[in-house]
């Protein structure tokens, strides 16, 4: 049964917001598309459920944020209803049910990693309460309001509506106070090691503190050697002021540092309908960024006008894709997709252009005029559809973000693996800088250092460090000496310098793909030798694809296959999965994979048996292709019927409605993909797969002006086969498309049926060409 959560709760989530309107400009009629968007879809948290091949499991859906934020800037304001920074909780969860205040939180949205460098305020009524859990008070959700440019909720035991909107890296507070009497307004530097410090400035009617940065999955609590630095300024005149530490409560000093559970605290007399308003603002270099970044910000006091400028810039944001549609839940569900796939990476810099210099301590940088510097990337996840979306619709900023790792490999010495609180990591597994990088320069991104990323990407490649202290921080692919000398990594060797150890048939499998990618770069700046070896090494991946079950498999090194049946359970060396999941996982040579599995036929019938069996996970990454391979075997009728269930199944519009986390967006990345019906198989490469355009209509407003048109005549949630496809007024017969026609502009119209077309789209000329090369 179909789960309508956005019409049920529509007044719960959008209730203060202007219904759907209609605005003109330049003679256009445009539509409004921030009143889709409900915040709270993913903010449910983990629950257990039984389900296929995994038995008896806890699942966590979503660990997403009902922030108000620019696209991919640097604070996600968010109300707070868990107060730690502690790895994988979240400040937000729909499931409680006090309110603790609003955080300018820095949580890597959509996973299972750690808030940084963060503050929070809460305002109160009549009782003073400083610490997060005891100053929790009630609220309901029908008495919010969650979009990303705006939230506000009720907060009946202060007799207050407290409102928040903002910009990248400053906001606006409005607290409306319900009675007279006393109003209270706490602020706490949120460090868990007791770090933090905060002072008041009454003259200038200023807060100011800083909350010191640790990294995690290396290190564990090492200082990255930075701050979270905040100003918070105040209007009316206070009555009384002083500082916390835990329940004690200090009147009339002004400072408190290094301990836990510290902040400010001032008073206020209120009238009744009286509305106090309050700025903030952050920097992760000093005092003086978070002061120019409010200036430059918001430097008035008009909540409205801030409002109004971040949603002019979320409109403009999300009209980069026009859908048309008479379902109001499937827009619902796409434009919040689209939300979510716009947090990360996040800018990192001060409006001047300054930023900590990455991987060292205390050192601060500055760009070059108008460049902006992202930091968080959760690269393992958003290699696959969220860079690649990226770059097609807005590839000035892809180009960005890939000088960004760049920068990085300069200041540190190596292109980072998973580069997160500015720093070093070796967090998940794979290479996959190189797969971002890859795939903007192949698709045409040419505003970054290309020469310089290559020379990055290669020494991640071919060499290691020589300092056994930087390896262990996280520089160099884990496991290189062992991949280099054996083609694969064998099950000796325990990848004990990583966050995740072992997992050695995953790792040979991403490093092939990432090989495969390198060499393409190789090949377009005419780097030949590079090129040969690279695209021999690509092929690394049929050295784990054991020949007597054609599935992935441990090997020893001496060159045996690890003698078990166990292609169907989660087993250590595969990452977070089976090995029937990463069996897929060779998204740059679908036709070898067939020869290693005996043929297309046996190929066509394991891939049968992911869905038949209930084998694919859609909640973890490596199975996110899995569904579009059908395409390659010249079976793309079942890429239409797999796709269009999946996201029926696995994505609702409701707070626990993700399958598995969001993982900065990668999930809401591929079902935007999906829904359009392309998908990008192979980043790195220039072509999409096919699959079923859920959309009566969409136009793809791209950034060189021009729009491409995918209209599927007959499209409902039956008609989910294509019958026939035309390219700009031409029959179609290809169950792919490259990247060059789409940005060259056009239409593309398919007509869809209720039946598959098995004779659509299934000669083996009109199914994806071979990426791989025979290199002389």
């Amino acid at each position: 049964m179909k789960t309508h959560f956005a019409i049920l709760f529509k007044s719960l989530f959008l209730g203060t917001i202007t219904p759907l309107v209609i605005s003109c400009t330049n003679g256009q009629t445009t539509e409004r598309l921030l009143p889709y968007i409900d915040t709270r879809v993913g903010t449910a948290a983990s629950i257990t459920r039984t389900a296929g091949m995994f038995g008896k499991h806890t699942e966590e859906y979503g660990q997403t944020l009902p922030a108000v934020l620019e696209p991919n800037g640097m604070n996600f304001w968010t109300p707070q209803t868990q107060d730690t920074e502690q790895k994988c909780i979240a400040p937000y969860y729909y499931r409680d049910s006090l309110f603790q205040g609003f955080r300018n939180s820095h949580w890597i949205t959509g996973g299972c990693t750690q808030d940084y460098g963060s503050m929070t305020l809460a305002a109160l009524f009549d009782s003073l309460r400083c610490i997060p859990e005891k100053r929790g008070t009630r609220f309901a959700h029908e008495q919010e309001t969650a979009t990303p440019s705006y939230y506000s909720v009720t907060l009946p035991e202060e007799h207050l509506q407290a409102e928040m909107t903002g910009r990248s890296r400053s906001a606006i507070f409005r607290f409306t106070y319900q009675k007279a009497g006393k109003a209270y307004l706490i602020v706490n530097p949120n460090s868990d090691e007791g770090e933090g410090y905060i002072e008041i400035d009454t003259l200038q009617k200023r807060i100011y503190g800083y909350n010191p940065v640790h990294r995690i999955y290396q290190g564990w609590g090492e200082p990255a050697g930075y701050s979270g630095h905040f100003i918070i300024d105040y209007q009316k005149k206070p009555c009384e002021f002083g500082i916390f530490h835990e329940d004690s409560v200090f009147p009339g000093q002004i400072k408190i540092e290094k301990e836990k559970n510290i902040g400010i605290y001032i008073g206020f007399h209120v009238e009744n309908n009286e509305q106090i308003l309050v700025k903030a603002a952050s920097s992760f270099t000093d005092k003086e960024g978070a002061e120019k970044n409010m200036q430059q910000e918001i430097p008035h006091w008009d909540f409205n006008q801030t409002q109004k400028e971040l949603t002019a810039i979320w409109e403009k944001h999300l009209s980069a894709i026009e859908v048309e549609t008479p379902d109001q839940e499937a827009k619902e569900k796409f434009y919040g997709a689209f939300y979510r796939a716009s947090f990360l990476p996040r800018t990192f810099n001060d409006v001047d252009g300054r930023y900590p210099a990455f991987a060292q301590k205390d050192s601060i940088l500055q760009l070059a005029s108008n460049e902006v510097y992202y930091d968080d990337y959760s690269m393992w996840d958003t290699y696959r559809a969220l860079h690649p979306l990226i770059n097609l619709l807005y590839p000035t900023q892809g180009g960005n973000m890939m000088q960004s790792l760049v920068h990085k490999f300069e200041q540190g010495g190596w292109l980072p693996i998973f580069p997160c609180w500015n720093s070093y990591t070796a967090a998940m597994i794979g290479d996959h800088c190189i797969a971002a990088i890859g795939d903007a320069y192949i698709k045409g991104v040419r505003n970054f250092d290309i020469e310089k990323a290559y020379e990055a990407m290669r020494k991640n490649a071919f060499e290691s460090p020589a300092n056994e202290k930087d390896y262990q921080n996280g520089m160099g692919r884990r496991a290189l000496q062992s991949y280099l000398k054996y083609g694969y990594i064998p099950l000796e060797d325990s990848v004990s310098d990583a966050f995740h150890t072992k997992e050695q048939v995953s790792r040979t499998l991403e490093y092939a793909y990432d090989d495969f990618v390198l060499s393409q770069v190789a090949k377009q700046l005419q780097k030949n030798e590079d090129y040969k070896l690279l695209s021999v090494r690509a092929q690394n991946y049929r050295n784990v694809i054991d020949p007597q079950t054609g599935y992935a498999q441990g090997r020893y090194a001496d060159g045996t296959f690890l003698k078990k049946q166990n292609a169907f359970q989660f087993t250590k060396f595969i990452t977070e999965g089976a090995p029937c999941h990463y069996t897929w996982y060779v998204p740059h040579d679908p036709y070898g994979l067939m020869e290693c599995m005996g043929g297309k036929e046996k190929f066509a019938l394991k891939l049968d048996s992911m869905f038949s069996e209930h084998r694919y996970w859609h909640g973890n990454e490596p199975c996110h292709q899995v569904a579009f391979m059908f395409n390659y075997a010249g079976e793309p009728w079942k890429t239409q019927q797999a796709v269009r269930h999946i996201m029926e199944t696995e994505y609702l519009n409701a707070p626990g409605g993700l399958s598995g986390n969001d993982d900065a967006g990668q999930m809401s990345a591929w079902y935007i993909f999906a829904s359009l019906g392309f998908y990008p198989v192979c980043p790195g490469s220039p072509f999409y797969v096919l699959a079923s355009p859920s959309f009566p209509k969409a136009v793809l407003h791209l950034e060189n002006g021009k729009s491409f048109i995918l209209q599927a005549e007959n499209a409902s949630e039956e008609n989910i086969y294509i019958q026939k496809v035309t390219l700009n007024g031409k029959a179609y017969t290809k169950n792919y498309i490259s990247h060059k026609d789409i940005i060259a502009g056009g239409e593309m119209v398919f007509t869809m049926g209720n039946t598959p077309n098995k004779t659509w789209g299934n000669a083996p000329e009109d199914c994806p060409p071979s990426l791989i090369e025979v290199a002389e």
